[in-house]
């Protein structure tokens, strides 16, 4: 019977551990690898049996490096994974062997439990039962098939009004109440799944972010039913949206008035809609509407190496950084410093259309200014403060004596790529901290120093790209004049735009690359 739950979606805040999580250590099946319906430029990963049989899915949503959630009532708590009663033991052992962390064996409804938890935090439960039973599954090194997970069990929703979301999930999503403890209703499906109503009273408010459960999908046979349930929903004054198509499946999303998220997801038209049940989990999908932009956003969404493959792995270093290895990489890198409003994706796409087979490392600058990120404070929009300006060049000329090291960079094949505020803190570094930088290219940049050092950069090979309309390019002329007189090599070119950038640029840093830094591969 087409009924219980269909997927469970979370927040991760790092891609690679999240992998060597769900699919290394528990080794459950990448089934699915996507950007965002609404937001492309965020990575969809979506895990399951050997067959993505709904029911089977636990999808996390990647926020890279993004803010910590808090776990509080409005949002599920604890997400439950079945096993075989008798594989109790095996991941007990397991666990121990991989230095995980794990409390139990424990009772709970007459069923095993072992705790665990996931690398953001959340509560990861694996319960021995016969309750449910698993159509595929999936099977890897270590994990013989009768110890392999089977599927969803549970999941925990904290509420402070438990009755009314148990006669929600009764009335609009075919659960009935079974068990129950003091605090615990267990709300049972017809597949046998289940849904722990916990009663959350006094507790603290939910907040978004990683290391959350962002919403719980259940179940519907067909388009048909979702929009049955939809107008039942509209009827009794929910505020429930329209049907969404998701390409895998048909959905609708309310929240239940203890505000948790919840979604009715169709079975059809599935996961192998564009994959094979061989590769499935193998491709990198860019949703349709996003079809145009999908070589940019496939260089922005983070890389990750499934089990047994070559990853690349990253380094504590001052700032938050993005890396991106092309296939076919020819030695060069560049490193990338993003204007105001960005962060450490938003100049990947035009890096990699000027130099398609250079290694980028994409940096988030530290400062914020009413939720704009930028690389130093300021005063006003042409006065800047000296002191941070100082302080984050030594932190930046940290970073590149460090990435140096820790990613065998070669600073003579390596080219420091700044757009504007970007732009205004790498020639900050190369007067406060000459030597690092042996190549920059610099995007509609200033001098934003009141007192620029003597500095020698005669071993500098350094490209201005100004822009004819630029507001700002009043003061492009001292700027040049300043890298001149430290012995820079420079190259100017003005193109025929504003202080955006464009296509103009892609070429400018080409043709730039090319002349001065040939592929040697």
């Amino acid at each position: 019977m087409t009924s219980g739950i269909h997927h469970i979606t979370l927040i991760t805040r790092s891609v690679q551990a999240n992998v060597d999580f769900y699919a290394g250590f528990l080794g459950l099946r990448l089934v699915k690898r996507t950007g965002g319906y609404e937001d492309a430029t965020q990575l969809h990963l979506f895990y399951g049996d050997a067959a993505a049989t709904p029911g089977s899915l636990i999808t996390f949503l990647v926020w890279e490096d993004g803010s910590l959630g808090r776990v509080g009532y409005g949002q599920p708590s604890e997400i439950a994974l079945a096993i075989a009663p008798e594989a109790i033991g095996f991941w007990l052992t397991r666990a121990l062997q991989h230095n995980i962390a794990v409390t139990g064996p424990a009772q709970e409804f007459g069923e095993t439990v072992l705790r665990l938890k996931d690398p953001d935090g959340v509560i990861v439960k694996l319960v021995g039962t016969s309750g449910v039973t698993g159509a595929a599954p999936w099977t890897v090194k270590g994990i013989a098939e009768a110890d392999a997970i089977r599927r969803i069990r549970s999941a925990t929703v904290l509420t402070e009004q438990p009755q009314a979301t148990c006669a929600f999930l009764e009335t609009y999503f075919g659960f009935h109440a079974g068990e129950r403890t003091d605090t615990i209703v267990r709300m049972v499906s017809a597949s046998g799944d289940c849904v722990d109503v916990r009663d959350a009273s006094g507790f603290w408010s939910s907040a978004p972010g990683t290391g959350t459960i962002d919403h719980i999908a259940f179940r519907a046979p067909d388009i048909a039913h979702a929009q049955a349930t939809y107008d039942s929903l509209i009827r009794d004054g929910s505020d429930a949206t329209a049907m969404h198509d998701r390409k895998y499946f048909h959905s609708i999303y309310v929240r239940e008035p203890g505000g948790t998220l919840f979604e009715m997801a169709t079975d059809g038209p599935g996961m192998l809609v564009d994959e094979t049940l061989e590769t499935l989990g193998t491709h990198l999908f860019i949703p349709p509407h996003f079809a145009e932009e999908a070589g940019n956003l496939t260089v922005m969404l983070p890389q990750f190496g499934l089990p047994g493959e070559e990853r690349f792995l990253y380094r504590e270093l001052p700032f938050v950084h993005r890396v991106y290895t092309p296939e076919h990489a020819d030695g060069l890198t560049l490193v990338l410093l993003h204007g105001s409003d960005g962060n450490e994706t938003t100049l990947l796409p035009l890096a990699a259309n000027a130099a398609p087979h250079a290694t980028l490392i994409g940096l988030r600058g530290r400062s914020n200014e009413e939720g704009i990120g930028r690389w130093f404070r300021r005063f006003g929009p042409l006065s800047f403060d000296q002191q941070d300006i100082r302080s984050e060049a030594e932190a930046l000329a940290a970073f590149i004596e460090g990435a140096a090291e820790a990613y065998r960079l070669d600073l003579e094949r390596t080219v420091f790529l700044g757009y504007s505020n970007g732009a205004n803190m790498l020639v900050a570094t190369m007067l406060l901290h000459p030597g690092l930088v042996r190549n920059a290219i610099l995007l509609r940049a200033m001098n934003v120093l009141e007192e620029a050092p003597h500095a020698d950069l005669s071993h500098v090979k350094i490209l201005m790209v100004n822009g004819e309309h630029d507001l700002f390019g009043a003061r492009t002329p001292d700027l040049e004049a300043l890298l001149r007189q430290a012995g820079a090599e420079l190259a100017v070119d003005r193109v025929h735009a504003g202080h955006e950038t464009g296509p103009h640029d892609i070429e400018a840093i080409r043709q730039w690359i090319e002349a001065n830094l040939p592929r040697t591969v």
